[in-house]
């Protein structure tokens, strides 16, 4: 219990100096402007009684360290509500390098844009941004998941009816300045600029001389070119109306998925500290933890005495009916289906019964409009002869083509291990979650840090071995202390948020709170296509 607290301890301190943005120097330089802050302007917009449900928060963390770092990649998104209604919010920090756009920057912004699509989710933009920052723009600039395909997430989302407000409340300059006049509606604030090139840019280009309000300040924008709909004297009044615009928005009709009334679980949230060792590899029962997620703790287990090692069922979560995939911790008995003897399956491995039950427990919930839940501790899938003699590759092509193919929500939350095969087949980011959270306790690449590091030693002990070199035991242990201290860090949860494999890291007690959220956003996109599943390995 207490390791899980020290972790969780330790997450909530790096989430607090994440949010000190550019520092104390750069907040006071912002308000020197007469300008609030990306977090004071967002905790004015959204209603009192609600707070930011941040994504992506641990973006480009520990990264582009030699220009000084960019928190958060300086820029904060999020789920929050705006009189009720839930909002994705995407505020330049302009705190960070003036709010200037590096790689990650802009893969945050379009990850959060990504979300909105997929689930319909209107969206705000505070801008406040110097643009791309150039000492890396080649990272930045051309590819489909850069810069211009922020602008491109704009125009196809308005056409597919989702609102989008932006409000310019700073600099809006270059490429970055198609980002607000691609949306719906546009505000801009006294003292803002917009423009595609500034005064210093100007006069090198064309040689004229301008100032920056000439060339694109808020009562030009305003009186002559027409670009925004309302010109704000200052943060606080351009936040009321954006409130105010918010408030008419028509409502429009939401996704089948059934809710009801939500109830509590019946175990205190408190208890999975215990439940959950912070030690991996520890023996646990993944049903203590659902009991200790879904409402009422009542859960409906499918198919409960086969396939053991992954867990599928029925239950709610904040009211919303779910189908729950997890991966069980606990070694179970199994009935072999030739000799009718018991064998003991190992947890957290997926085998060829688990795999075929998973698979045809996805498709019931496709067939039923039943949003998709997994909850992953995963080594992967079982190996060895009596396994491939089972199937095991025709069973886990058949969870991975039920996943694949999916039409309802899916939400993946990384409890503990997600390694190879088995992170695909529990819905990994590559089969297209609408939201993936972790545990401080998560780890997930192709195996684990211990089994990486003992194949690559072996690996580099034979290459020595061919040119006539021996290694003694102590450099052996060298060697793989060193690889696995690589490996374990880019193993863990932050290394993976930093590059957007995860949305976040949440406290295991937010996870009802987490999936709920979620839920309600997938539920703003009435739309759920044809279910079909193509050829299935028989």
């Amino acid at each position: 219990m207490r390791a899980m607290a020290a972790l969780v301890s330790a997450v909530h301190n790096e989430q607090e100096q994440i949010r000190q943005g550019g520092g104390a120097k750069a907040i006071e330089a912002q308000h020197g402007k007469n300008r609030l802050t990306a977090r004071e302007r967002i905790a004015l917009l959204l209603d009192q009684d609600s707070e930011l449900f941040e994504l992506n928060m641990y973006a480009a963390y520990e990264m582009y360290e030699e220009w000084g770092g960019a928190p958060a990649a300086g820029v904060v998104t999020g789920l929050g509500r705006i009189h009720g209604r839930l909002f994705m919010i995407v505020a330049n920090d302009a705190t960070v390098k003036a709010g200037a756009f590096f790689p990650m920057t802009a893969k945050k912004v379009i990850r959060a844009q990504n979300i909105a699509l997929d689930n319909h989710i209107p969206t705000i933009y505070l801008v406040d941004s110097a643009g791309v920052f150039l000492p890396l723009q080649e990272d930045v600039f051309p590819d489909t998941d850069d810069f211009g395909r922020v602008f491109r997430n704009n125009a196809v989302m308005s056409a597919q009816g989702i609102p989008q407000i932006t409000a310019i409340m700073g600099m809006c300059v270059a490429g970055g300045a198609y980002l607000p006049v691609m949306c719906d509606t546009i505000l801009m604030t006294e003292g803002s600029g917009l423009f595609l090139a500034g005064p210093a840019l100007v006069q090198a280009a064309i040689g004229a001389k301008y100032s920056a309000e000439e060339l694109g300040g808020a009562a030009m924008h305003a009186q002559i070119a027409g670009t925004v709909d309302y010109r704000e004297p200052n943060d606080e009044a351009c936040i009321e109306r954006i409130r105010s615009l918010v408030e008419k928005i028509g409502r429009k009709r939401t996704a089948r998925f059934d809710r009801i009334k939500a109830e509590r679980p019946a175990y205190v949230a408190e208890e999975l500290y215990g439940i959950y060792e912070a030690e991996a590899g520890r023996p646990y029962d993944m049903k203590e933890i659902i009991a200790r997620v879904v409402d009422g703790s009542r859960f409906d287990e499918y198919k409960a005495e086969y396939g053991k090692t992954v867990i599928c069922g029925y239950a709610r979560i904040g009211g919303f009916a779910v189908g729950i995939v997890a991966n069980q911790a606990l070694t179970m008995q199994q009935t072999d289906p030739h000799s009718g003897e018991m064998h003991l399956e190992v947890g957290r491995v997926i085998y060829t019964e688990s795999a075929e039950k998973a698979a045809r427990f996805i498709m019931d919930c496709n067939q039923n409009l039943v949003p998709l839940v997994f909850l992953h501790d995963v080594n992967g899938f079982m190996v060895g002869r009596d396994a491939e003699w089972s199937g095991i590759i025709k069973a886990g092509a058949k969870m991975v083509n039920a996943v694949s193919n999916s039409v309802v929500p899916k939400i993946a939350v990384i409890v503990g291990g997600s390694f190879g095969a088995g992170h695909y087949a529990m819905c990994g980011k590559a089969y297209d979650p609408r939201f993936v959270f972790a545990w401080p306790t998560a780890r997930y690449a192709v195996m684990s840090g211990a089994a990486a590091a003992n194949t690559l030693v072996e690996i580099k002990i034979k290459q020595l071995e061919r040119t006539g070199k021996k290694i003694g035991d102590e450099e052996k242990q060298e060697l793989y202390n060193s690889v696995k201290a690589t490996y374990d860090n880019q193993t863990g949860p932050r290394y993976g948020a930093a590059r957007l494999w995860i949305d976040k890291i949440i406290d295991p007690l937010e996870t009802r709170l987490a999936i709920t959220i979620a839920l309600e956003a997938a539920a703003l996109n009435p739309h759920v296509a044809e279910f079909k599943v193509g050829v299935l390995q028989t």
